[in-house]
């Protein structure tokens, strides 16, 4: 091409006059969506979202959030537009999105998506089930936001990350484990459970499953717990919770507690899907494998 045609069209660029392609790209409900330009003010439905949005260095163009978000700090002060109770497509639209990125819980996409089509805002699908999707998702929502190049290379070095905790692992006995996810009030807990995006993190860890089934995230009951006899009782909560739920009756007397091998592990790092999680895994297959034991 000719210097001045060069020049010319740099001059374009500069201006603004040429615009890059618009951008496609296919959600978890293998909708295409499509973006003429990279979205500057979204709104990031569920915590695992918002820190999907922040972890590309994108926490500057969120501009909604929902009730339950506390990380990163910056996202957490931003405006609410929902919670338990569900969501407002009006305190949505307040906040004139160019993009909303939700998942498919607690009625979002029931509440959220078809108002959003109808107002002409781009609406963005992901479900994280397994760490592999949390990662494709990086990939995706780095690309809808025009910074591909980040996405690719903080999946890159997670993926990487995690390559070293499966060397770690592999070839080790699978440590037998119950992680108790939450306490209802009847009595009953919560227990995380294999084909799940937390099943997932304790089997990269080196885990496996003393509780029998599979599926969501299942109340059970501490006989059951209990009968499972784990080789590992992990809390997702702190300290102080995993030294009341150890001295109730019938924890006290299970193995796991007697020989030391009850530990509370960060909820956000194993509840919260995203790039945290990674930390998690190494931190659980550390606990799970120390270096030294056979």
């Amino acid at each position: 091409m000719h210097a001045a045609a060069i020049g010319f069209l740099l001059i374009l660029i500069a201006a603004g006059s040429v615009r890059a392609e618009p951008v496609q790209v296919v959600d978890a409900l293998g909708r295409t969506v499509v973006l003429v330009v990279p979205p500057q003010r979204i709104v990031t439905i569920f915590s695992s979202n918002t820190e999907l949005v922040a972890a590309l260095g994108l926490t500057e163009r969120i501009v909604g959030i929902d009730a339950f978000t506390r990380y990163p700090p910056e996202a957490a002060a931003k405006p609410v537009v929902g919670g338990r109770l569900g969501f407002s497509v009006e305190a949505i639209a307040a906040q004139n999105p160019d993009l909303v990125v939700l998942t498919p819980a607690r009625q979002a996409v029931h509440q959220i998506l078809d108002a959003m089509e109808r107002i002409g805002v781009p609406t963005l699908v992901l479900t994280s089930r397994t760490m592999a999707e949390v990662l494709s998702n990086l990939r995706l929502l780095a690309q809808a936001t025009g910074v591909p190049g980040r996405g690719k290379a903080l999946a890159a070095d997670l993926e990487a990350r995690l390559a070293v905790v499966q060397r770690r692992v592999t070839d080790r006995p699978c440590r037998r484990v119950v992680m108790v996810t939450g306490r209802l009030g009847n009595g009953l807990l919560l227990a995380a459970r294999r084909d799940t995006y937390t099943g997932d993190a304790i089997i990269r860890a080196g885990g496996c499953f003393a509780l029998a089934g599979s599926g969501g995230v299942p109340q059970v009951s501490p006989e059951a717990v209990f009968s499972a006899d784990p080789d590992v009782l992990l809390l997702a909560g702190r300290d102080e919770e995993v030294a009341e739920l150890a001295q109730r009756p019938g924890f006290s007397e299970m193995r796991a507690v007697r020989e030391g091998h009850v530990h509370a592990v960060p909820r956000a790092e194993f509840l919260i899907p995203g790039p945290r999680t990674v930390v998690g895994i190494e931190r659980l297959a550390a606990l799970l494998h120390p270096v030294g034991a056979p």
